[in-house]
């Protein structure tokens, strides 16, 4: 597998490698001991899996509250996505600052999303599925997000106008957004 390096500390993209003959492909798309050695010892405990009808359909910004905030390993296994992390963690220098990427069938590529950063993403084409793992068990108490097209963080969506679950179409703004997040220097 092969880790490509993000501006954020801890986000990875990584590539899986894919082995591809006339019958199709095959590839590990999780193996533990690997993702140990490139540095991410998380311990996921289950799969999510969302199918989105619709292009321009936006999943997020969401992310858990400590103490079961959650780290994501996010993939494509159908479609296209336009991919986002924010920095959420106080003190970080990329605080507020997001991050986006391309997710597809077709470049098979997953993205390590650590605790502290929200997380949404953008349908590209029709029928898009995606499946990520998580570290921690969804919390109704501790679920929270961040509107998806929030001025101050300017991201650039590929849409002007997202089809929205009502849960996200009322998410606060990141200054009005409850986060505990600290960020801390590694040596």
């Amino acid at each position: 597998m092969r880790v490509i390096q993000t501006d954020f500390d801890a986000v990875v993209l990584l590539e899986p490698i894919v082995h591809e003959d006339a019958r199709g492909f095959f590839m590990e798309s999780f193996n533990e001991r690997t993702l140990n050695e490139l540095g991410i010892s998380v311990k996921f405990i289950q799969d999510n899996h969302s199918l989105s009808e619709k292009a321009g359909t936006v999943r997020g910004l969401h992310y858990q509250l400590h103490p079961q905030a959650q780290a994501k390993l996010v993939r494509v296994t159908r479609g296209v996505i336009y991919d986002v992390v924010v920095d959420i963690r106080k003190g970080s220098p990329t605080f507020g600052k997001w991050r986006s990427f391309i997710l597809s069938e077709y470049n098979k590529r997953m993205l390590f999303v650590p605790k502290g950063f929200a997380h949404g993403f953008c349908t590209l084409v029709p029928n898009t599925e995606v499946q990520y793992k998580v570290d921690e068990h969804y919390s109704a108490q501790l679920d929270r997000g961040i509107f998806w097209n929030d001025s101050k963080l300017k991201i650039d969506w590929p849409v002007t106008e997202a089809i929205l679950s009502e849960k996200d179409a009322n998410l606060p703004l990141l200054d009005d957004a409850h986060i505990n997040f600290t960020w801390e220097r590694t040596p």
